[in-house]
C-alpha cells in the first residue's frame, strides 16, 4: 500500500495548475538565487544618462529608465528583494499565527477569548492599509515592510490553525493521548500540529502570492525598499512620478508583469497543493 506522502504527490502531478504553478515558481527561485552570479548589479552604480528612456532592443532587452538604468537586470535582480519578503513575511504571520491559533484552540477560557478578539481586531482593517499605517510608525524599510506584512498574515493563520484544533482535539487519537497523561505540549506538537499542516502549507503558499502584491504596494507608495533598491513596486513608482508610463510604458509594464507572474505562480501552486493534500474539497 503507498504512503499518504506519495500518494499526496501522484495527485500533485495530475493537477495542471499545480504543475504549472511548480514550474514558475522553480524558474522565479532559481532566478533569485542565481542571477547574482550570472548577471552582478550595483544598483548604485547603473547610470548612463546616454541611453535615457530607449525602448527594448537587443541591448536593453527591457528597454532603460529615465536615468538610462537597464530595465531587465533591475527586474531580474528585483525578483530576490519581492520573493524574501513574501517568504519572510509569511513565515512570520505562520508560525506566530499557527502557535497563537494552537494555545486558542486547545486551551479555550480567556485566552481563546484574548486571541480572538486581537485577532478580530486586525481583521477589522484591510490588510494593506493596515501595513501602510505600521509601516507610517515604524518607517518606511525593506525590513519594517516584511514585519508590517507579517503582522497583517497573523490573524488569518489563527483562525485557520484555530479551526483544525477544534477539530482534532476531539479526535480519538488526542483523547487516548490525554487519557495516557501526555502533557500539553506533547499533544500539541506531537499529535495535533502535525494534523493542521496540510491546510497550513496550501495557505502559507496563497499567501506568499499576496505578501508580494502587499510589498509591491508599499514599494509603490515609497514604504518598502528605498531608492536605489531594485524592488518591482518602485520601479512601477518610478514611472509614474517622472511621467514616464505613456511616453515610455515599457519602464511599468516588466515590473507589472513579474509581479502578476510571481502571483500567479504561487496562486498556481497552491491551487495544486490544495488538489494534492485535500482531495475532498476538489
Amino acid at each position: 500500500m503507498e504512503s499518504p506522502t506519495r500518494q499526496a504527490f501522484k495527485r500533485f502531478l495530475k493537477s495542471p495548475s499545480g504543475k504549472v504553478g511548480l514550474a514558475l515558481t522553480l524558474a522565479l527561485v532559481l532566478l533569485a538565487l542565481f542571477i547574482p552570479v550570472l548577471k552582478p548589479y550595483d544598483p548604485t552604480t547603473d547610470r548612463d544618462y546616454l541611453n535615457r528612456l530607449k525602448p527594448p532592443s537587443l541591448e536593453h532587452p527591457f528597454g532603460t529608465d529615465h536615468l538610462g538604468r537597464d530595465i531587465f537586470t533591475r527586474v531580474l535582480h528585483g525578483s530576490r528583494i519581492s520573493l524574501q519578503v513574501g517568504v519572510l513575511s509569511v513565515g512570520i504571520g505562520l508560525v506566530a499565527g499557527t502557535l497563537l491559533g494552537l494555545i486558542t484552540g486547545f486551551f479555550r477560557g480567556r485566552t481563546e477569548v484574548v486571541i480572538g478578539w486581537l485577532a478580530d481586531l486586525l481583521l477589522a482593517f484591510p490588510g494593506t492599509l493596515l501595513a501602510i499605517a505600521i509601516v507610517a510608525v515604524a518607517g518606511p524599510s525593506l525590513q519594517n515592510a516584511m514585519i508590517a506584512i507579517g503582522v497583517v498574515q497573523i490573524p488569518v493563520y489563527i483562525r485557520l490553525a484555530r479551526s483544525m484544533v477544534l477539530s482534532l482535539r476531539e479526535q480519538d487519537f488526542v483523547q487516548a493521548a490525554i487519557a495516557l497523561g501526555a502533557g500539553n505540549g506533547r499533544i500539541l506538537f506531537k499529535h495535533i500540529l502535525p494534523g493542521t499542516l496540510p491546510p497550513l502549507v496550501v495557505q502559507a503558499t496563497l499567501s506568499i502570492g499576496t505578501a508580494t502584491l502587499e510589498a509591491a504596494a508599499l514599494g509603490f507608495l515609497g514604504l518598502g525598499a528605498q531608492p536605489p533598491a531594485p524592488e518591482w513596486g518602485a520601479m512601477i513608482a518610478d514611472s509614474f512620478k517622472g511621467g514616464h508610463a505613456m511616453n515610455a510604458p515599457w519602464t511599468m509594464i516588466f515590473p507589472g508583469l513579474f509581479i502578476m507572474l510571481t502571483v500567479l505562480a504561487f496562486n498556481l501552486l497552491g491551487d495544486g497543493l490544495r488538489d494534492a493534500l485535500d482531495p475532498r474539497g476538489r
